[in-house]
């Protein structure tokens, strides 16, 4: 397997465990106690949130992870 293949491995691994880390984590949080939706919306909303934390808090991660990799050439 060459490094760009394991990359986007660890990518796609990445950001399905920040979405499902975000979704679980939302759930605690009802949002038709501050929002007048219905219920298909509330879980829609839900969805799309889940997935917009998800991806950024992977971006982050992976970027800093990348940042510590490319220390070495500071040196």
């Amino acid at each position: 397997m060459n490094g760009f293949g394991l990359q986007a491995l660890i990518s796609v691994i990445s950001q399905l465990f920040f979405v499902i880390l975000s979704f679980w984590a939302i759930q605690g949080i009802h949002f038709e106690r501050f929002l007048p939706i219905k219920e298909q919306q509330g879980k829609a909303l839900l969805v799309l949130m889940a997935i917009v934390i998800g991806s950024l808090s992977s971006n982050f991660f992976l970027s800093f992870i990348d940042n510590l990799k490319n220390l070495q050439f500071l040196f």
